[in-house]
């Protein structure tokens, strides 16, 4: 049995500074990390499967699961919930695998202060004009929830302040190999 502790990688940013594609190819590197699959009200963006990249759920079942206090954090965003289910953290954690957790700010604030001993990283863009560009790229919001996105990025690049490291995501493999090198050094 393995009694070596994983850890907790806590990885934020605004909507659009690509945290999603700089986690995948730090998991592609590292098999031996896993993605904390957190769960959302949110519906599916076209390719997106429930269960991989979020467990897609109706607002009253994530509310049932708050009540439940089922989750290590969670918090509302543009009109949705997002949550990071506890169980299977704490789980991976125990049996001493790292877990990447994809949250933003707000959540990321209640994992510090519940796991102090999480590494914690935020990822930036370049600038806030490169930020909206790949918003706009996605081509998946109204103009109204763009310009909520953009807004709600500004608020956030305020609280990068009190994250353990901050990581420039102009090129998305430059970037998980940052993200490897400040996870292992601390092995």
């Amino acid at each position: 049995m393995n009694r070596t502790k994983g850890k907790a990688v806590i990885i934020s940013g605004p909507s659009g500074t690509g945290k999603g594609t700089v986690i995948r190819k730090l998991l592609e590197n590292r098999p031996d990390f896993v993605f904390s699959v957190s769960a959302t009200t949110r519906k599916p963006r076209q390719g997106e499967t429930d269960g991989v990249e979020y467990l897609f759920i109706p607002k009253s079942q994530f509310e049932k699961m708050i009540t439940n206090d089922e989750f290590l954090e969670y918090a509302g965003y543009v009109g949705e919930y997002y949550g990071t289910p506890s169980s299977p953290v704490k789980e991976c954690i125990d049996s001493g695998v790292t877990v990447i957790l994809d949250i933003e700010v707000q959540g990321a604030k209640q994992v510090m202060e519940k796991m102090p001993e999480a590494i914690s990283i935020f990822i930036v863009a370049p600038d806030m004009q490169e930020l909206e560009k790949r918003l706009r790229g996605r081509g998946t919001d109204s103009e109204e929830k763009l310009l909520a996105r953009l807004e709600r990025a500004r608020l956030e690049l305020e609280e990068k302040k009190h994250y353990n490291h901050i990581v420039v995501n102009d090129s998305a493999k430059r970037a998980a190999e940052e993200i490897l090198e400040i996870i292992t050094r601390k092995d």
